[in-house]
């Protein structure tokens, strides 16, 4: 479909442009965003600079304490009106999704689904305990109110981007931050165009948010600016680390969600058939490019040859090709760069003694669907996040086997367990290092409810989502009152 057909996301409204207190010609020019499927442009989109993260972090302090001050009934309905827009140009948002970030039609889906859903979650907020009552002294009352930080900066990946810049943007505004977002800039539209058109149509004040695009050094800059109180990251352990170093000595607030090389394990007593449809779902959903994937399949060594097979035909039958106009179950690689990187990773482990049981190969930046089985310590398809459709099979013996090479690597974001013996898949899933876990099912899941984190590697902890909101987008104040003042021995 053209995009030119649709009205919410025009390029007439922001082409060139970047949202800084309104739609703003840039000092640095613009970019061309193009569509990985075929390599056409988009649109053109406004590059910040340093300089313009200054400007914005600037207005969104002085903005700050109005916006904190709303009455939360206030706050509450816009981020419902800012939901009901997004909800109402669902399918032009569908179609930007599957465009720009080379997604298949229910993956943009459940991304536009989940995005008015976290709106709505983060307007539900305000209806919650704002502190607690604390015990104290006969006349004395004794409270902890929950706070906000201040300004908030958000960095968003490409790869989930409407859904993985909102579950931060719209807690932050609900706790009575503002925000400045600086999506990834291969996904600008999906990743903040978008969200700067649902806010401004919903009314939200001049400066509460901004939405900068712009490479690393717009990012650095956002980081390293005193008067961001916390940065929201998702994306590369290696930036992760990065981030994390400046955020700790300049003493400020942040939540890392990085990458990950989550275990799926399958016991021997599965069903084969169950248990490859979950792999395969979990290995090459948005084409591998999901932090929380099935980076590694530690099968039973009794059933791992009959695994591989059934994986193998699974994989050798998923249609590749263009989302936008073909119905198909695995799109564009995001990049040339991260295709190439695929591929290395895939024939280094071949050579390194695994079996390719199905894909390595690709066409443009369309990569097959790949198993690598016989994987072993010490291989890169063992070690290293692919980020790509790459299922990487590991035969184990006993289940303490299965969690000793399920807790082999510095990640640990998800692990999953499959077998009909709850008790015993449970008992497993437990002794696996992992923020999130899930019992016969695949490694990739989240929901608007749940707190979402990983260890090590793979984030700070500092989990995000549902009950997690008011603990990383607010800070506690004790306050006390007394009627009067108490003497006191001196």
């Amino acid at each position: 479909m053209d995009l030119s057909s649709y009205h919410f996301l025009d390029a007439k409204r922001w082409s060139g442009r970047l949202w800084l207190g309104g739609w703003q010609s840039p000092t640095a020019g613009t970019a061309a965003v193009r569509e990985p499927a075929t390599g056409a442009e988009l649109a053109l989109i406004g590059v910040a600079t340093p300089a313009d993260v200054a400007v914005a972090v600037a207005r969104a302090k002085a903005a700050q304490p109005a916006w904190a001050g709303l009455d939360h009934r206030t706050r509450m309905k816009l981020l419902l009106k800012a939901a009901a827009v997004l909800e109402s140009h669902g399918d032009e948002l569908v179609e930007w999704i599957v465009r720009e970030n080379g997604a298949i039609r229910p993956k943009a889906q459940v991304e536009v689904a989940e995005t008015v859903a976290l709106f709505r979650q983060a307007a539900g907020m305000l209806t919650e305990a704002h502190g607690a009552v604390l015990p104290s002294r006969a006349g004395r009352l004794s409270y902890g109110q929950r706070v906000p930080h201040g300004v908030v900066g958000v960095i968003s990946p490409f790869n989930f981007p409407m859904i993985l810049g909102a579950r931060a943007v719209a807690p932050a505004l609900a706790t009575g931050n503002t925000v400045v977002l600086k999506p990834d800039p291969r996904t600008p539209v999906t990743g903040g165009v978008l969200m700067a058109r649902a806010l401004d149509e919903a009314g939200f004040p001049t400066d509460v948010f901004h939405m900068l695009p712009g490479g690393a050094e717009v990012g650095q800059a956002l980081v390293e600016h005193p008067d961001t109180r916390l940065i929201a990251f998702t994306g590369s352990t290696a930036a992760g680390r990065a981030i994390g170093e400046t955020c700790g000595r300049l003493l400020k607030r942040m939540s890392l969600e990085l990458g990950g090389k989550s275990p799926l394990i399958v016991l021997e007593d599965a069903d084969l058939e169950l248990a490859a449809s979950n792999a395969a779902f979990g290995a090459y959903f948005h084409q591998g490019q999901v932090c929380m994937a099935s980076g590694r399949i530690l099968v039973q060594e009794q059933v791992a040859q009959p695994f591989a097979k059934l994986l193998a035909e699974r994989a050798r039958h998923l249609p590749v090709g263009n989302p936008a106009t073909e119905n198909v179950a695995l799109g564009p690689i995001i990049s040339e760069a991260q295709r190439n990187r695929i591929h290395e990773i895939v024939q280094d482990t071949v050579a390194e003694g695994a079996v390719l049981a199905a894909g390595g190969t690709y066409e443009g930046l369309f990569y097959r669907p790949t198993v690598l089985s016989g994987v072993k310590r010490g291989m890169r398809a063992y070690r290293d996040e692919v980020f790509g459709p790459v299922a990487s099979i590991i035969p184990f013996g006993s289940d303490d086997e299965a969690i000793a090479i399920a807790n082999d690597t510095d990640y640990g974001l998800s692990g999953a367990v499959i077998s009909p013996d709850i008790g015993r898949a449970l008992a497993l899933g437990e002794r696996i290092n992992s923020g999130l876990l899930h019992i016969n099912d695949q490694t990739i899941a989240d929901e608007v409810a749940n707190p979402f984190g990983g260890r090590g590697a793979s984030g700070n902890g500092g989990n995000i989502g549902g009950p997690a909101n008011w603990d990383l987008f607010t800070q506690w104040r004790w306050i006390t009152i007394e009627s009067r003042p108490t003497r006191k021995p001196y």
